[in-house]
């Protein structure tokens, strides 16, 4: 790029979603995009959802130290109808829609012919009209995978009305962007929903291709494949940039953890033999199993013998009896609430994951090369699950088509996949170690997502000269 094309002072306006999942990486690229690109500015455009403080503090302390990124705090708009909360997706369409309006004003508050770009996340895809309308073309921010993407993209080749059948779970189907066909029982939850999840996913990626470029939070080499069909058999698609891994490696501090809670695991994990330990943990979010499944997963834990560190917010509910004695007089096991889950999956000890299968978690436990055990709970998990396994042989299958409501996993099949995990000769942990020098190798210096930030920037700036 030449040095005149990035004389002149351009900004970037970010609007991502508030849910921690998505605030990580968008705000990581963010602040990737400032330390590269000297003569950009960002400001993110902070929205409040009903019952998610901790997004605020987040954003706050995230970018603490990041004089070129301003915030704007868009007003809290009325929750939308009760109706629309059985379906999430559904109420977050809704939501955004009634923010254009404080979009717009926002925007005009600081218009000027520097703002080159507006970066929306994935459930911000309305705000196009508002760039539309002042001349700003928009970009989409993927905080999920290329193949996430494929399904939405796919979604065009169906009707507003097609919903997903979830009476035929055992059919499957091509898409293109995947290597081998998919599952109807892989699918989001979203594809299946009557109450407006199907709908809010097919209005979203209506507007995949209003966009001038799909940036995506994964590396070319993980998923060449998808960005190469996509490329290569639709016209339409705009250019997709493998930006990622994008990750929060210093793992700001979480209001739910205090210091003591978090030098105990530390302490503890100190203590265990290197890759000896299992860590189960299933998302930011948080997942409240149902008590019987509960007991399940410590009969499979004591079965397997392996060691064990238990994010469980449940804490002690459910547990057989005994169970904390024998932890206890074993010490090979530790039970705590919220964990910090970066810190952990980088510590020695660390050999296996139990995952919920969420994005950032799998570009997070390939960054470390720990293995993960599938467990998947909602949103697009279940098909990240069956990527993992079944096309590019990374994890470790326990379950693929788990979400909620599902029959018990019981303790023989946790017991099993534990063993599984932690078996060093199994393939994964060489497929994993394999990934985890490609990950990091993407990002350095002249890597395939060093350069695919660089196109980008051309892209953007380019444009306007």
């Amino acid at each position: 790029m030449a040095m005149s094309e990035m004389k002149k002072k351009s900004e970037l306006i970010f609007i991502p979603t508030p849910g921690i999942g998505h605030l990580v990486s968008s705000l990581e690229f963010a602040k990737l995009l400032i330390n590269t690109h000297t003569n950009l500015s960002i400001t993110v455009l902070c929205i409040k959802f009903p019952g998610i403080p901790i997004s605020n503090s987040y954003i706050k302390s995230a970018l603490a130290s990041e004089p070129q990124i301003q915030l704007i705090d868009l007003p809290e708009v009325e929750q939308p109808p009760q109706e629309v909360l059985k379906s999430p997706e559904f109420f977050i369409f809704t939501l955004m829609e009634s923010l254009i309006p404080h979009v717009k004003a926002a925007i005009k508050t600081i218009l000027s012919d520097k703002i080159v770009g507006l970066v929306l996340d994935f459930f911000c895809l309305s705000m196009i009209d508002v760039g539309n309308e002042l001349g700003i073309p928009s970009y989409l921010f993927l905080t999920s995978n290329v193949g996430f993407l494929s399904l939405m993209l796919s979604l065009q080749n169906r009707r507003i009305e097609d919903i997903f059948d979830d009476s035929n779970l055992d059919h499957q189907f091509l898409i293109n962007g995947f290597s081998i066909p998919v599952p109807f029982n892989v699918l989001p939850d979203a594809v299946f929903n009557k109450h407006g999840g199907y709908v809010a996913y097919y209005k979203f990626a209506e507007r995949f291709r209003d966009t001038k470029g799909i940036i995506v939070n994964t590396f070319s080499e993980l998923e060449q494949y998808s960005i190469d069909s996509l490329s290569s058999h639709d016209e339409k698609v705009p250019p997709i940039y493998a930006v990622g891994p994008l990750l929060d490696l210093k793992g700001n501090p979480n209001p739910n953890l205090d210091q003591s809670q978090h030098d105990l695991i530390l302490k503890w994990l100190d203590e265990q033999p290197n890759k000896s330990v299992v860590f189960l943990c299933f998302g930011s979010l948080g997942v409240s199993f149902v008590l019987s499944q509960i007991r399940e997963i410590a009969l499979g834990l004591k079965g397997s013998e392996v060691r064990f560190l238990w994010a469980n917010n449940a804490e002690k509910q459910g547990l057989p009896e005994g169970f904390l004695e024998w932890m206890e007089l074993e010490g090979k096991g530790m039970i705590c609430g919220w964990a910090p889950q970066v810190e952990i999956l980088g510590h020695k000890a660390i050999g296996g994951f139990v995952s919920h299968c969420g994005w950032n978690s799998i570009l997070e436990s390939l960054w470390f090369g720990v293995p993960i055990l599938t467990w998947p709970i909602y949103a697009e998990q279940q098909l990240n699950a069956f990527r993992m396994v079944k096309e590019w042989g990374v994890a470790v299958e326990l379950t693929l088509d788990y979400r909620r409501g599902s029959d018990i996993v019981v303790a023989e099949e946790i017991e099993k996949g534990l063993k599984d995990l932690m078996d060093k000769d199994n393939i994964v942990h060489k497929k994993v170690k394999e990934m985890k020098e490609k990950a990091r190798n993407a990002v350095a210096s002249g890597g395939s997502s060093f350069i695919s930030v660089g196109k980008l920037i051309d892209n953007i700036i380019g444009s306007n000269l």
